[in-house]
């Protein structure tokens, strides 16, 4: 009954919330670009000044990843996503074509659902809040349990900042009992206008499936291909930096290694002299075998812990304290290769293929068993090949000589600053994008008269005499009574007889 209970009033509390809200963003939609700016500017400022407080909250409560680096990651939401939408214009009249006679003018779409995962927890408020209310949208929080005090102090601060320099209460809320059936009700609701989901795969699949627009992200596990023409020591840095970047619990991190026998040698000289361990086959076995539990998916156990957490929980010996992160020989992809999956930790499988064309293939498997659509990195000087794979790998982010972690999120890259990485039609996603304020407003084309029908008319006339006349002939199609055989021959005539053919055309056209 006390579960019962706790159902009922989350899912009460998510109603309060959603009314609030569809108040607060009546409010909004009225409000003008530089109203919208200050409110956005305030949401920056103070994800900015409580960087660190947050992210030794999201660290402590979650047990997941490195607070140092989590600050990072509230920086990076708070100040560059900022700076690469603050001069946007999302409200009002974005766009006038005086030749083509077209406004672009930027809508509201209304009250946004968001969905937070653990493993990003307060950074995803900030950067979420910011392109919600940046589009002159409200937005309301459903936090992840193991993530509900931190998630719930983010919120706390945003909506107190953002209502100091006039955002409307309500527009920045969080369910304070997060139940799945509050999350449910949240998706469903009449006042819901879009979904951000962020989160485990039947999270997202239950945001597509809830008769809500939604936006949302599928599963990382982007391969790493290091080519013979790479920097060797830079490309192993890279990916280790990325791997060992908040322990790995950033989705377009690298999943796996994927090299030419040639390589292997050298790379995995340079691994080692870089602070990796190499397993060998039993702990390869061992640790496969508790990274994945008996559903195939990833047990939660191993996200954003060390190398030596790791170890320990996996009851694995001879792994010295001072490995930065995991690497294990993988042949296989899919069911029964447990490092061909995602892995949000310090943990990397490492395929050696044969040549160039098998490095290909490979990488395509492993993105469309899981992953499609998300992130793939290469670490290569041979532009010519960097364009081979690039036209044929399915991810949305195609990253060269960079940490897949914070060059799919745009920190190392110039691609759009975001915390929400679509993944396309491929990937079951809605976009493609890396998702920002532009992705959470509709867009309303004014368009102004620039032709008459008579005009259309007259137009098609023109091309039927045209098409007609320049061959100065018809051609007429026979099928014999069987239907087995056709043939067809040209008939000479007359300009007298285009005409008449093309006025009788017009007639019944109209």
């Amino acid at each position: 009954m006390e579960l019962q209970d706790k159902d009922l009033r989350s899912v009460q509390e998510t109603r309060e919330l959603l009314g609030r809200a569809k108040e607060a963003a009546k409010e909004l939609a009225n409000m003008n670009q530089q109203q919208i700016d200050r409110i956005v500017a305030a949401i920056s400022e103070a994800g900015i000044s409580h960087a660190e407080k947050l992210a030794k909250m999201a660290n402590q409560e979650t047990g997941f990843g490195i607070w140092q680096d989590k600050v990072i990651k509230n920086l990076f939401a708070a100040k560059t996503v900022y700076d690469a939408i603050k001069d946007q214009r999302t409200v009002g009249i974005l766009r006038e074509d005086r030749q083509k006679k077209v406004w672009d003018i930027g809508v509201p779409v209304g009250v946004i659902a968001a969905l937070v995962p653990s493993t990003n927890p307060t950074s995803t408020v900030i950067y979420k809040a910011m392109i919600s209310l940046k589009g002159g949208n409200a937005v309301v929080f459903s936090p992840h349990p193991s993530a509900k005090e931190c998630i719930l102090e983010t919120v706390r601060i945003l909506a107190e900042a953002a209502e100091r320099a006039g955002c409307p209460r309500g527009a920045i809320s969080a369910i304070g009992i997060p139940t799945m059936e509050a999350t449910s009700e949240l998706m469903k609701h009449e006042h819901t206008a879009l979904i951000l989901a962020t989160g485990g795969g039947a999270m997202v699949k239950a945001a597509y499936s809830s008769g809500t627009p939604a936006i949302g992200v599928g599963a990382g596990n982007g391969p790493a291909f290091i080519d013979q023409s790479a920097d060797l020591p830079m490309a192993v840095k890279r990916i280790l930096d990325s791997k060992t970047f908040d322990n790995g619990t950033i989705c377009a991190s690298e999943q796996s290694i994927i090299i030419e026998a040639s390589m292997e040698e050298a790379v995995t000289q340079e691994l080692k002299r870089q602070g990796a361990y190499l397993l060998d086959e039993a702990q390869a076995k061992q640790l496969g075998q508790f990274i994945l539990r008996a559903s195939g998916t990833m047990n939660p156990q191993i996200v954003g812990k060390s190398c030596h957490q790791i170890a320990e929980y996996a009851n694995l010996s001879g792994i010295p304290k001072t490995a930065r992160v995991l690497v294990a020989k993988e042949t296989g992809v899919g069911k029964g290769a447990p490092y061909s999956r995602e892995k949000l930790a310090p943990i990397l499988g490492l395929f050696v293929e044969k040549n160039v064309d098998d490095v290909l293939k490979k990488s395509i498997e492993i993105l469309l068993m899981e992953g499609a659509g998300h992130t793939f990195c290469m670490h290569a000087n041979d532009e010519e090949l960097v364009k081979r794979f690039a036209l044929k790998i399915p991810a949305s982010r195609f990253l060269v000589n960079t940490p897949g972690s914070l060059g799919g999120v745009g920190a190392t890259t110039k691609l759009f600053p975001a915390m929400t990485l679509g993944c396309g039609a491929v990937g079951g996603s809605s976009t493609s994008n890396n998702i920002g304020p532009m992705d959470v407003i509709n867009i309303r084309r004014v368009g102004f008269g620039a032709r008459e029908l008579s005009e259309l008319r007259q137009s098609g006339a023109d091309v039927l005499k045209n098409q007609i006349g320049s061959c100065g002939c018809l051609t007429e199609s026979y099928i014999s009574g069987g239907g087995s055989q056709s043939f067809s021959r040209s008939v000479s005539i007359s300009q007298n007889l285009v005409d008449e053919i093309v006025e009788r055309i017009l007639k019944e056209l109209v």
